[in-house]
C-alpha cells in the first residue's frame, strides 16, 4: 500500500533564463577583466558567478525533466538528474577553489601591481546584475527548493562583489595590492565550503541515507501509538531528490483485520507521516502472526 503526493512548482522559465544570461555576462566580463588587470580576486569572483550559472542551469533543467512522465523503463522518471549534476558541479568547484588557493599563495609571495579600475567597475557590474537576478527569482524561491538555493547563492554573490569593490578601492587609493590575493582566498574558501556541503548532501541522497530531518525512533513511536499496530520493523527511509521522501516498513497488526480496515489504518498513518516528517511516498507491508525478522533496521 502506498501514497503518492507530488506537487512541483512551475518555475518561470523566462525569469530564470534572463538570470542565467546575466550571470554568464558577469562571468565572462570578470574573466576578461581579471586577465587584463592581473586581479586574482576578479577571477575568483568570476568562478563564484560561474557556480551560479551552473546552479541556475541545473534548476532550470531539473524543473523541465521533472515534468517528464515516468515510463516502464524509468519508473522514477528523471528525479535524480539534478542530484547527479549537483554532485558533478560541486566537485568541479572544489577543484577550482583549490586551484585558486594555490594561485593565491603565489600572489602573496610575488605581489604584482593591479589595474584597480577594472576591479572596481566590474565588481560594481556584478553587484548590479546579481541584484537584478535576485529580484527576478525572488518569487519562485518561495515555493521551489532548487530556486531557493540559487536565490541564496545570488545574495552571497552580491556581498562577495561588495568585498571585491572594497578591495579595489583600497588598492586604487592606497596601493594595498596584497588585498587582492586576500579577497581571492576568502572567496575560494567560501566556494570550497559551500561546494563541500552540496557534495555531502548529494552523496547522502544517492546513498539513500536516512534524511537528517527524521528521528527514526520518533517515527517508530508514532506508528506504534496506533492500537491496531503491534510492531513495526524492516524500516527504510530515503530521499529520492530534494522534494520527495520515501518510507517503507513491515507492520504487525494486533488482529487479523480485513483488508478494508487495514487500508483505513494506512490512510491515518500516511497523513501523520506526511504532516510530521514530510514523507510523501509510503509503502507498508501488512502482516499478522508472521514469523520473520522483527528487527527495526534490517
Amino acid at each position: 500500500m502506498s501514497s503518492h503526493n507530488h506537487h512541483h512548482h512551475a518555475v518561470s522559465g523566462r525569469n530564470l533564463f534572463i538570470t542565467i544570461v546575466l550571470n554568464i555576462i558577469i562571468t565572462l566580463s570578470q574573466i576578461i577583466g581579471g586577465i587584463f588587470s592581473g586581479s586574482l580576486a576578479l577571477l575568483s569572483d568570476a568562478m563564484h558567478n560561474f557556480s551560479d550559472v551552473l546552479t541556475l542551469l541545473i534548476a532550470w533543467l531539473a524543473n523541465r525533466l521533472a515534468q517528464k512522465s515516468s515510463t516502464q523503463n524509468r519508473t522514477f522518471g528523471y528525479k535524480r538528474a539534478e542530484i547527479l549534476a549537483t554532485l558533478f558541479n560541486a566537485s568541479v568547484l572544489i577543484v577550482i577553489g583549490v586551484f585558486l588557493i594555490v594561485e593565491v599563495f603565489q600572489k602573496f609571495y610575488h605581489p604584482e601591481a593591479i589595474n584597480s579600475l577594472y576591479v572596481i567597475w566590474l565588481g560594481v557590474l556584478s553587484i548590479v546584475l546579481n541584484s537584478v537576478s535576485v529580484l527576478l527569482v525572488k518569487d519562485d524561491a518561495q515555493t521551489n527548493m532548487n530556486i531557493k538555493a540559487a536565490y541564496l547563492h545570488l545574495l552571497t554573490d552580491v556581498m562577495t562583489s561588495v568585498a571585491v569593490v572594497g578591495g579595489g578601492l583600497l588598492m586604487y587609493y592606497y596601493d594595498l595590492f596584497w588585498l587582492d590575493p586576500l579577497v581571492s582566498l576568502l572567496i575560494a574558501l567560501y566556494l570550497i565550503s559551500a561546494s563541500f556541503k552540496l557534495v555531502k548532501e548529494s552523496v547522502s541522497i544517492l546513498m539513500q541515507f536516512t534524511p537528517s530531518s527524521i528521528d527514526v525512533q520518533e517515527l517508530i513511536a508514532m506508528i506504534k501509538s496506533l492500537d491496531a499496530i503491534d510492531n513495526v520493523h524492516h524500516i527504510h527511509l530515503w530521499r529520492l531528490n530534494d522534494h520527495d521522501i520515501h518510507a517503507e516498513a513491515h507492520l504487525d497488526f494486533t488482529e487479523n483485520v480485513t483488508l478494508e480496515k487495514a487500508s483505513q489504518i494506512i490512510d491515518i498513518l500516511e497523513e501523520k507521516l506526511a504532516d510530521t516528517f514530510g514523507i510523501n511516498h509510503v509503502i507498508f507491508q501488512c502482516e499478522y502472526n508472521r514469523d520473520d525478522n522483527k528487527a527495526e533496521i534490517v
